[in-house]
């Protein structure tokens, strides 16, 4: 018999959910290697498959025991451990006993010249079969599951009831034991086709036992399979399917052997909003949309079944029944809801709680509108844009009460936008309904107009400030609200182009919630609000690959403005790039500068008291600073940058030249005045010596 063996091992379960399912395989691909490791199995190489119905581990070469292990520990000193009669001391009786050892077998060492007491531990090999019923019962108990269930009588919980556990050491049985069940070697397969149960004759045959149990073992091969029969259907109908990542997923995860299949349903529904259909097929019966070469949804659709093949008429049929019922549902629905203009429906926001304390959504309309109309001056937008940014931010929010949306709620603010159009309202405003939710997360397209950007940072804001407000900012890694989510949107637009100033948004929202009667330390939520979005811009960057000591040089500067921070980080690592040695000698020269100079002391300088290399710095850090101001006075980060660079010809001839520690100190006091002037100049681009540390 081979010294090393194969370990299989199977929980056999209902139907776990399909994203709970691929996390536990995330979760066991770690697990599984952490526990064998931890009682010092040897062992080779760890596979993990997932069906709907079933974990499997596979383990390669295992050793049929553990190696011996002798452990040494070092313990306290021998003067503590002993006293002066040389009996030992509670230290030594502590230590031994921690160790599991006796005092007397304690022994003395020398190290570094101190003599310590050693315990010495042998630990004997163990045989692996003995251990694993205990490992394998951990690994059950050690999945996490956003929700667990308990079942029958038992105690146990798990994602859902384990109806039977398979656990083989090659062809012997691990009797692991877990909810009332003890492993076996039989398994199931799938549930129509071929239920069982089959016997495995050894670890190394699970897998093909179940397979040929028409059961698809892994992720991956599910996925193949379904994306080879969709192509198979493009290229039959020369249409193209709609797969997205996240439904394609919960889909190879809810069948153990998928079959294509196509449906069909009456034409008269494509009358309905296409937003509307795609989601009654994507989001609630989980069928992939197919559209024509031209890119318009078409009245056909992908099923994706656990059934009999054979019976594929029959499954078909009755997909086709349920989504026709929903599309039913869905075009009686948009039909009433065209039956009164959008604007109707904005007093029965006054229905919808928006949060407990700051009221309904009728009340976040109201102050979305005031956050518009002062976004738009800021923007300063045309009369005509301004006005559609506030009709826009009135009806955004009514199609949450429209039936449409009540029955498929994914589909808020894109119906909004066909009722608008429906009910007269320009293009624009209809195009900045549907935009508003936008972007939805990072890297997806913020709305097409400034008009349609300013009712979701308006939207955005007026959220982030109003939880902010009432202490239901994020914490660690709870966001319940989505707020850092909302807080990037905002950030995107900005940087985007959106020319309106973040803080004096914030100002005004927080001025809503005050005009409101609602009770908060308004300065104190302002700089809440304000690190908030500047961690947010940080964030951003990092992911983004800029420097960490750029952004921090940058900030250092007492930027707030997300759009300021991007644009002068950008600048700052562009010059960086372009003209390294001037930006190194520069950065370098501002922080020796900045070390030696006394801000106490001002910046007004004795022209009388100077040399000509402190004439020239003197000369050149004023010229430079007007060029710097009128450089950030037109947002032109790149210019601020290049006139800084004219500094670095002065300020070498001054070091190299100049004691600036004088003896006679009215004229070592002018020259650190001078240094003071010099390194103000940098005040308000950046902190250049962040950049020098960061070298």
């Amino acid at each position: 018999m081979s010294s090393l063996h194969t370990l299989a091992f199977e929980i056999g379960t209902e139907e776990i959910p399909a994203f709970d399912l691929h996390k536990a395989m995330l979760q066991l691909e770690k697990l599984v290697p952490a526990s064998l490791d931890a009682v010092r199995i040897p062992h080779g190489a760890v596979s993990i498959h997932t069906t709907p119905r079933r974990l499997i581990v596979l383990v390669e070469d295992v050793a049929e025991t553990t190696e011996a292990l002798e452990e040494v520990f070092r313990g306290p000193s021998a003067k503590i451990a002993f006293d002066a009669d040389g009996n030992p001391t509670k230290a030594a009786a502590g230590f031994a006993r921690g160790k599991g050892v006796d005092v007397d077998a304690l022994e003395r060492r020398e190290e570094n010249g101190t003599e310590y007491v050693f315990a010495t531990r042998s630990v004997p090999a163990q045989n692996v079969a003995e251990l694993l019923p205990g490992v394998l019962k951990g690994v059950i108990e050690d999945i996490s599951w956003p929700k667990s269930c308990r079942w029958g009588t038992r105690r146990e919980y798990f994602s859902r009831p384990v109806r039977w556990l398979v656990a083989l050491l090659d062809e012997r049985v691990i009797p692991v034991e877990f909810a009332g069940l003890t492993a076996g070697n039989t398994t199931r397969g799938h549930r129509f086709l071929a239920p069982g149960p089959h016997t495995v004759p050894t670890a190394s045959d699970l897998l093909s036992v179940v397979e040929a149990a028409h059961v698809v073992t892994s992720e991956q091969g599910r996925e193949e399979a379904i994306r080879a029969g969709v192509a198979r259907v493009e290229a039959e109908t020369g249409f193209t399917a709609e797969l997205p990542e996240k439904t394609l997923l919960e889909v190879v995860n809810l069948s153990e052997q998928p079959t294509v299949l196509v449906g069909t349903f009456e034409e008269e529904f494509l009358r309905v909003p296409e937003e509307i259909i795609v989601d009654a097929m994507l989001m609630h019966q989980r069928y992939f949309p197919l559209y024509d070469a031209e890119g318009a949804l078409t009245n056909r659709f992908i099923v994706v079944t656990n059934g009999d093949p054979a019976c594929a008429d029959i499954i078909t049929g009755g997909n086709e029944r349920v989504v026709r019922a929903r599309l039913a549902d869905a075009k009686f629905f948009y039909e009433e809801d065209l039956k009164r203009p959008l604007e109707a429906y904005v007093e029965r926001l006054d229905e919808v709680v928006f949060q407990e304390t700051l009221g309904t959504m009728k009340d976040k309309t109201d102050r979305i509108v005031a956050l518009a109309e002062h976004l738009a001056a800021d923007a300063q937008l045309g009369q005509a844009d301004a006005a559609d940014a506030v009709r826009a931010a009135q009806l955004a929010k009514a199609d949450l009460v429209t039936n449409a949306v009540v029955e498929f709620t994914s589909v808020q603010g894109v119906m909004g936008s066909y009722y608008a159009e429906a009910s007269g309202e320009n293009a624009q405003v209809a195009q900045a309904i549907a935009d508003h939710y936008r972007p939805r997360f990072s890297g997806d397209e913020p709305p097409a107009s400034d008009v349609g950007k300013i009712v979701a940072a308006a939207d955005k804001l007026d959220t982030i400030c109003g939880l902010f407000a009432v202490g239901q900012g994020p914490t660690g890694s709870s966001d319940p609200f989505a707020l850092r989510r909302s807080a990037i949107g905002i950030i995107a637009m900005l940087e985007a182009g959106l020319p309106v100033s973040l803080m004096k948004a914030v100002d005004a929202s927080l001025a809503t919630y005050a005009n409101a009667g609602i009770a908060f330390d308004r300065e104190a939520v302002r700089a809440e609000v304000a690190d908030f979005f500047v961690t947010r811009t940080k964030v951003m960057l990092r992911d983004s690959g800029a420097s960490p000591d750029a952004i921090d040089a940058v900030l250092a500067a007492g930027v707030e403005e997300p759009a300021e921070i991007i644009a002068r980080v950008r600048a700052l690592e562009a010059a960086r790039v372009n003209e390294p040695e001037t930006f190194d000698d520069l950065a370098t020269a501002y922080a020796r500068a900045n070390n030696l100079r006394d801000a106490a002391l001002g910046a007004e300088v004795n022209e009388v008291l100077m040399g000509p290399a402190e004439t020239a710095l003197a000369t050149a850090a004023k010229e430079v600073n007007a060029r710097v101001e009128e450089a950030l006075a037109a947002d032109d980060y790149a210019a601020a940058l290049a006139a800084l660079a004219a500094l670095r010809a002065p300020i070498d001839t001054f070091f190299a030249d100049v004691l600036i520690m004088d003896e006679d100190t009215a004229v070592r006091e002018n020259r650190l005045r001078l240094l003071n002037r010099f390194v103000g100049v940098f005040a308000h681009v950046a902190d250049f010596g962040k950049m020098a540390k960061g070298k």
